[in-house]
């Protein structure tokens, strides 16, 4: 209580209103949400976004407690176990846009002009937290007429806003709709990457323009297109935490980052995987298990892998999706069918890489197990359909020459 009474809980609810307000103004899109102060306002508005919803609680830092919910016994739970929903500390409901890309934006303003350092585009679907995704700037495969419609929301936002220094935007781009998720007038975690791709030190230029100078006066006047690919890839503690699961949602797990640097983006990749401690194998058995929605994502990376010369396994449904697509598969059974299962097969060396997506909103013990044991025992392994799609295209160009410093 007396931590409490020192330091005021930072409350979302209102701020979010008066966001929407200057977004209408601006005439730019947010995703459909809702405040719900209590347990019956939270299934109404559920209802009326429609599943999966994003729920956290409003005054959260750091995306803590966070949390996709799939259905009316998931949000029960939320509701329940980890918020106590009052006016007072009321939850955030925002549709979740699935299949959507996140996009980050840092950018400079001095008051009367507006610089983009840098657009990322996340590689990891939209709901990892983007702490957790890997990134890649420029944009690996946003269309120039999305970024510059970002370019146009980025620069209305910061003059809006009268943003004197640093300032951080995070995007959802859904086919060709551009959303915004959240606008930060600080420093983000993403600004020593985009310093080091772009070769501007921005924080130092922030700092210069937040006592009293202006853009022009240190000469950083346009947006810069680097020649290159950068990639910045998260780093996680998993290996220090026995029982952990790997599996990456809103919340923030990672505890540092590295870059990869190239001419294409699969070497680039590539390197940023190798830097994160990760090292992309160039032959071997990859095994492929994903939710029903997740099949077609995934058959460009199979049939990319294949030809590549790569054996695909794959647990029984996935493996007949597989076949039905001139994709030959060996079936292995599910941890819950019994050995010899895919867990016995990585556990004794047999799988060079693991592609796994969770079934559902619980992640079911076959899909942990086969996580946990990939991390255990240094296989590597991807939870999203946009990792498992870089992968491949990191392999080619690997399995085509040897990197170099670029």
């Amino acid at each position: 209580a007396q931590r409490r009474a020192r330091v005021p809980q930072l409350d979302l609810a209102e701020d979010r209103e008066r966001f929407a307000r200057l977004l209408k103004q601006l005439d730019i899109q947010q995703p459909d949400n809702g405040i719900a102060r209590s347990y019956a306002e939270a299934f109404k508005i559920a209802e009326g976004l429609g599943y999966p919803v994003l729920v956290r609680p409003s005054y959260v830092l750091g995306a803590r407690a966070m949390q996709i919910v799939y259905d009316d016994e998931n949000l029960k739970d939320y509701m329940t176990y980890a918020v106590s929903a009052s006016p007072e500390h009321p939850v955030l409901i925002d549709k979740f846009l699935d299949d959507a890309i996140e996009v980050d934006v840092d950018a400079l303003g001095d008051g009367e002009q507006v610089v983009i350092g840098g657009i990322m585009e996340h590689i990891e679907r939209a709901g990892v937290h983007s702490g957790d995704s890997a990134c890649s700037l420029p944009p690996k495969s946003i269309s120039r007429e999305v970024q510059d419609e970002i370019r146009l929301h980025t620069v209305a936002l910061a003059t809006a806003l009268n943003v004197r220094g640093l300032m951080n935007v995070q995007f959802a781009v859904q086919g060709t709709r551009v959303y915004v998720l959240e606008v930060n007038p600080r420093a983000s975690r993403t600004v020593p990457f985009v310093s080091k791709a772009i070769g501007v030190p921005l924080a130092k230029i922030a700092a210069r323009i937040m006592v009293g100078e202006k853009l022009a006066d240190v000469g950083f006047v346009r947006e810069i297109q680097p020649a290159h690919i950068a990639v910045k890839e998260a780093v996680f503690p998993f290996n220090k935490f026995p029982g952990v699961d790997t599996l990456l949602g809103p919340e923030m797990k990672s505890t540092g980052e590295v870059m990869g640097i190239d001419s294409s983006f699969g070497l680039a990749f590539a390197k940023a995987q190798i830097g994160g401690g990760m090292r992309l194998p160039l032959s071997g058995r990859v095994f492929i298990s994903v939710r029903d929605e997740d099949k077609p994502g995934v058959t460009a990376a199979a049939e990319k892998l294949h030809r590549a010369g790569f054996i695909i396994v794959a647990t029984s449904g996935t493996a007949r999706y597989f076949a039905a697509r001139g994709i030959p598969a060996e079936i292995v059974n599910k941890v819950q069918e019994g050995s010899p299962h895919i867990a016995d097969q990585i556990k004794e060396g047999k799988v060079a890489m693991v592609i796994n997506t969770p079934t559902d909103a619980h992640s079911h013990a076959d899909s942990f197990l086969i996580r946990r044991c990939a991390l255990d025992y240094q296989i590597p392994y991807f939870t999203t359909i946009a990792g498992a799609e870089a992968a491949p295209e990191g392999i080619e160009y690997l399995k085509e020459r040897d990197f170099d410093v670029k």
